[in-house]
């Protein structure tokens, strides 16, 4: 299972609860690393070198635009977040309920995968998109026209401009992006944990940090394209997937396609430990909560 401290019998109450919780306290924390790593993806200006080094974007952008321009974007990502990793914690526990073995109660590397696959794509569907969308264009605007004063207004503007497929600009790029992400981070920490519990290797704080560090790096090597071309397809004016995909090529060639690498490794390594180290103490405590107010409304009830 997902959780560490619970099992087969999570609530899918619970697991959207704790997923909506663990997704938004991520995407908070992390994000001067993924306002970073966007600023790169994006087209730049000829002539001027983009740094490699995410702590010297952000200490760039500090100095000229201010602490805010940092979290330009930020409350589109978190409530994003808390509906992406509320509705794919969801769906994952579900499918792996649907699909673990009757005795082990565990599930083959391929089904791990195949379950977080299907939970990414509802996510993209579900939250991802359109506050990727909105997020990307908020960063990419702020160091241009400076047309959005914020996340509403920039729904707005595009809304009027584009209607809903404005929204959802980006969707084939970030639908794969998801369920490749999906399936290889919650894939991996679950490989992880099934391998620990075998061995008796205790689940605590530290152990689902470090198993959701590893994922966060294997996730960020396998899926780096994906993300590339979704940024690129949701930028302040928006571009389709293939004319994302001819810019990349045509600004950096084949290598174009990992750019940002170093700054999601970054952000997926540290927002990998809190997702996970999150999402279990989140089902501690609201386990026990659920649990003891459905046990009184059947009391009453009776």
């Amino acid at each position: 299972m997902v959780s560490g401290a619970n099992d087969s019998q999570t609530p899918a109450i619970v697991s959207l609860a704790a997923g909506g919780v663990a997704g938004g306290i991520e995407a908070f924390t992390s994000y001067p690393l993924e306002f970073a790593k966007t600023r790169v993806q994006l087209r730049s200006q000829k002539g001027i070198p983009t740094p490699r080094n995410p702590f010297l974007v952000v200490t760039q952008v500090y100095k000229t635009e201010g602490v805010r321009a940092l979290y330009k974007g930020c409350g589109a990502l978190v409530v994003g977040s808390i509906g992406k990793d509320g509705v794919r914690f969801l769906f994952f526990d579900q499918i792996k309920q649907a699909f673990a073995d009757p005795e082990t109660g565990t599930l083959s590397p391929l089904r791990n995968l195949a379950a977080g696959m299907t939970a990414g794509v509802v996510a993209s569907i579900a939250a991802v998109t359109p506050s990727e969308r909105i997020k990307t264009a908020l960063i990419d605007d702020a160091r241009t026209e400076r047309r959005f004063r914020s996340g509403l207004h920039a729904t707005s503007v595009i809304w009027k401009e584009h209607g809903i497929m404005g929204l959802y600009r980006g969707f084939a790029g970030t639908t794969l992006k998801q369920a490749s992400a999906t399936a290889f981070r919650m894939g991996t920490y679950n490989i992880l944990k099934d391998f620990e519990t075998k061995r008796n290797i205790e689940q605590n704080t530290l152990t689902n940090f470090a198993n959701g560090s590893v994922a966060g790096v294997v996730t960020t090597l396998c899926t780096q394209p994906f993300d590339v071309i979704k940024t690129r397809s949701q930028s302040a004016h928006g571009a389709s997937t293939v004319e994302a995909i001819k810019s990349v090529l045509l600004d950096y060639g084949i290598r174009g396609f990992w750019k940002g690498t170093t700054m999601r490794l970054g952000r997926t390594v540290f927002s990998g430990g809190i997702l996970f180290t999150s999402y279990e103490a989140a089902v501690k405590v609201i386990h026990p909560l659920y649990s003891g107010l459905t046990h009184t409304v059947r009391a009453e009830a009776s």
